[in-house]
């Protein structure tokens, strides 16, 4: 049951991915960054219930990645390099968290495409983990 879980969040992870993948491609790069954020945050939920966590809370890549190395200390080194995706949950959707501007005008190509990279990197690392159990 407990890896179906983690299975379920995995899967919607992958979708969001895809979305967030293209979504850097055609121009809505706050939104990709933000997603690349959801992602990653559905993709470290996926493996913490798939060790039999029953509630995994909590939108910090930072956080889950400590809690997920409890079951797996490679995740200790990855936290430093995903946390990054921490900074895009808030200021990609709201005007007020940025200094005279909006997101939309803020985010740009690169740095739309690199989460997604950090999203997917989270992605992979979990579903490879995720098939060894």
């Amino acid at each position: 049951m407990r890896e179906a879980e983690g299975q379920r969040w995995l899967e919607q992870a992958k979708e969001d991915l895809r979305w967030a993948q293209l979504l850097a491609r055609e121009g809505g790069y706050h939104l990709a960054c933000f997603l690349a954020q959801q992602v990653a945050e559905k993709g470290l939920m996926a493996f913490l219930y798939a060790q039999g966590e029953e509630i995994v809370t909590g939108h910090s890549i930072e956080r889950l990645s400590t809690a997920a190395a409890r079951y797996l200390p490679e995740f200790r080194a990855r936290a430093e390099h995903w946390a990054i995706l921490d900074g895009y949950y808030v200021p990609t959707r709201y005007p007020n968290s940025l200094p005279a501007s909006i997101p939309a005008r803020v985010y740009n190509r690169e740095a739309a495409e690199r989460a997604v990279e950090l999203a997917a990197e989270v992605v992979s690392f979990v579903e490879e983990h995720l098939a060894e159990g």
